[in-house]
């Protein structure tokens, strides 16, 4: 029996039935991932044939969904977040040679030369670079690396802020981890090395939460005190049970040419810490950041650094009171802070649009009509970065449909995507 076959075999088997209501949620389409699947492992034969010395895998790693905490990890704070049931999925097989290579289903292949894991500074902003990266983040670690080729196929969407970025990082991290160190490092590890891939050779300063959310599964509460071991905390949530389904609205733009807009929120963060002779606000005290302001003020001459601060501060305590709140099941609390973050990163972190392109408002938009409709009966904020992308949106059981009609007829059929968690880990599934 050839590797690819074993596979196939595997999708029609009562072990990947088991496996998907875990990875998709309880109303997963089984056929429509059996399909899904089995295109993946034929693509990965017409690319890379089936003689392989070594045998083949199937591997899934989720996109995440921010709950609270918006940009508040890259300075250590604390964050709450799910992963969800759209994912990246890979076919890959081990071989002889150290060469890496990574076919993503409408992009160009990517190779690289793992015998050479030096920064490539014309890599900059690429797949190449995050691999490279995270070889090296292995190799530092005095873990094994080696070659292999696969290919990918996403339904985690690009420019969404519900990071694919991360997801492949993950999952790069998850083909090394899995094929040739028997899953030594845990989702948290994988997700340092896909930080320091993403902000050493791509270019990126990012912080630790998207990785961490992609890689963990289920909803967790993140405390990112401790940078190099942050504590993570599950949270037992089921938002249909309480009442709402949890949606993403992609209003159109894309995150791609908007590194300045995100750099400048952890630098202007910093900037205010330092007047606290702080590397971050962390360690700043919300009563003693208040007490200040007019010193504050005359040195950093830069009111929106302040009132980033000033949104940092409070959301790090939102977060404490949305886990309590979902901890008790008392959804409307919760929703109450979902409203008071979104208000919070619109008037204070204003990460809503981009400066450079004040036409473009659609997630300033896209929240107007969603508080129209629900009437006060549900919330919505941004999601993620922020600054183009989507908004999440929480709606009442039963209105669901009338809601994607509803914003659909002004961002487009498909705009809308209801999300469900998934409880998985990144995982070898076969």
């Amino acid at each position: 029996m050839g590797n690819l076959q074993r596979l196939h075999d595997y999708l029609e088997s009562d072990d990947f039935s088991l496996v998907l209501p875990k990875l998709y949620g309880n109303q997963c389409d089984r056929e429509n991932q059996i399909v899904r699947f089995s295109h993946l492992i034929e693509t990965h034969r017409e690319l890379f044939g089936d003689g392989h010395a070594k045998s083949s895998a199937l591997f899934s790693t989720a996109g995440r969904s921010e709950l609270g905490g918006n940009h508040t990890d890259h300075n250590l704070g604390k964050v709450i977040a799910a992963t969800i049931n759209l994912d990246t999925i890979a076919v890959a097989t081990a071989i002889e040679e150290p060469r890496a290579t990574l076919v993503s289903e409408g992009f160009p292949a990517v190779t690289v030369d793992l015998s050479d894991l030096s920064v490539h500074t014309e890599e900059e902003g690429t797949t190449d670079a995050l691999v490279r990266g995270i070889a090296r983040g292995f190799v530092d670690r005095d873990l094994n690396i080696g070659g292999f080729v696969a290919n990918t196929s996403t339904r985690v969407l690009k420019g969404s802020g519900l990071s694919s970025s991360a997801a492949i990082e993950i999952l790069v991290a998850t083909l090394f981890n899995n094929l040739y160190n028997r899953d030594a490092l845990s989702p948290v590890e994988l997700a340092i090395i896909g930080k320091y891939a993403e902000n050493t050779y791509f270019g990126k300063p990012s912080g630790l939460m998207d990785q961490i959310a992609c890689g963990n599964g289920g909803v967790t509460g993140i405390d990112f005190a401790h940078p190099e071991k942050p504590q993570v905390s599950p949270i037992d949530c089921d938002f249909q049970k309480l009442g709402y389904d949890l949606l993403v609205v992609d209003t159109g733009g894309n995150h791609a040419d908007l590194t300045p807009d995100y750099a400048a929120i952890p630098k202007e963060m910093r900037s205010v810490a330092a007047c606290f002779d702080c590397d971050v606000l962390r360690d700043v005290p919300f009563s003693l950041f208040v007490e200040s302001l007019p010193a504050i003020r005359k040195r950093v001459k830069n009111d929106r650094a302040i009132l980033r601060a000033f949104h940092y501060l409070s959301e790090n305590d939102r977060v404490d009171a949305m886990i309590g709140a979902l901890k008790q099941e008392q959804m409307e609390q919760y929703l109450a802070l979902v409203r008071k973050s979104g208000e919070s990163s619109f008037r204070f972190l204003q990460n809503l649009y981009s400066t450079k392109a004040i036409e473009e408002q659609g997630l300033p938009l896209a929240i107007a009509m969603t508080e129209q409709f629900l009437e006060g009966n549900g919330a919505c904020r941004v999601h993620g970065g922020g600054f183009a992308g989507t908004i999440q949106v929480y709606v009442p059981l039963g209105r669901t449909a009338d809601y994607i009609d509803y914003i659909e007829r002004v961002f487009g059929a498909g705009s809308a995507t209801l999300l469900a968690v998934r409880s998985l880990p990144t995982t070898r599934l076969d």
